[in-house]
């Protein structure tokens, strides 16, 4: 299935960490889920851009929760993807793809001592629902075809291979671990293989 770009808008974004930038906002029609998905040009990208696919998270990108790292590695992103000219791709993944109401769910359940997948896991939900495929789309829209992925997660990586864009370079992000979000992300780092150098881990 092939996507094509709906609208285009310029936008000023400002988010957490003083970052300022301009953006144009792309829409599209023909998404494989039929989402409202967003890219966001940024910067002036090259031959080969830098590319973050950025799930969306309410409580972190919105309100700021420090239970994960979503609102720092989204404002990073935006940052450096300026600098370096590339696009974000905002995906309406929501809880790594179960929804805001089964991520606070599991939020609950991680509260009495279960990790994130292992939360997910108890409700009878998937470890990680997220498929990239419209981020695919997304790209091919806007007629790119190799990137260089900002990114940690192993998983992302593979998936847009799968469906035909070729990864140069997986790029780290920077780990944003406080007191209220390490154990998260330790369990992305020893479960699912993100790139992470934490505390008890071999960098």
């Amino acid at each position: 299935m092939t996507a094509e770009v709906r609208t285009r808008v310029r936008i000023p974004l400002r988010l957490g960490g003083g970052v300022a930038v301009d953006a144009e906002a792309v829409t599209f029609r023909g998404l494989a889920d039929g989402g409202e998905h967003l890219a966001f040009v940024l910067g002036t990208p090259g031959e080969v851009p830098l590319v973050r696919p950025h799930s969306e998270c309410l409580t972190g990108d919105v309100f700021g929760s420090a239970r994960c790292d979503c609102g720092p590695q989204l404002a990073e992103a935006v940052a450096r993807i300026s600098e370096a000219g590339g696009y974000l791709l905002y995906l309406r993944q929501e809880g790594r793809g179960i929804g805001l109401y089964n991520k606070l769910d599991a939020y609950a359940l991680q509260d009495g001592g279960l990790d994130t997948y292992a939360a997910n896991a108890a409700l009878g939900l998937p470890e990680d629902a997220r498929d990239y495929t419209v981020a695919a789309q997304m790209l091919g829209a806007l007629g790119v075809d190799r990137v260089d992925l900002l990114s940690n997660n192993p998983d992302k990586a593979a998936q847009l291979r799968a469906a035909g864009i070729a990864v140069r370079d997986r790029v780290p992000t920077g780990v944003f671990a406080t007191e209220n979000n390490v154990r998260y992300l330790r369990a992305k780092a020893e479960l699912t293989g993100h790139t992470l150098s934490l505390p008890g881990l071999a960098s």
